[in-house]
């Protein structure tokens, strides 16, 4: 697996006031139209998608397309 960590910038998706190392996470803009995601808890898993498709699926949150999974109790179990 490249080591991805040192050859990218990575910003972090925390919000302006958060403290503590998380989790977050990260993404990084990559050569070849490439885009890359991590965890701060486990920085050396990455996953990486297209450009095109990093903009399809930000544009599909900002239209609130994914708002069931913020309204959905995830962290319950029954």
């Amino acid at each position: 697996m490249p080591d991805h960590s040192t050859a990218l910038t990575w910003t972090r998706a925390a919000p302006d006031d958060a403290e503590g190392p998380g989790p977050w996470i990260e993404i990084a803009f990559g050569p070849g139209d490439l885009v890359h995601l991590r965890e701060t808890g486990d920085p050396d898993t990455v996953v990486t998608t297209t450009a095109q498709k990093w903009e399809a699926f930000t544009k599909g949150v900002v239209a609130g397309e994914f708002d069931h999974f913020a309204e959905a109790d995830l962290h319950t179990s029954e």
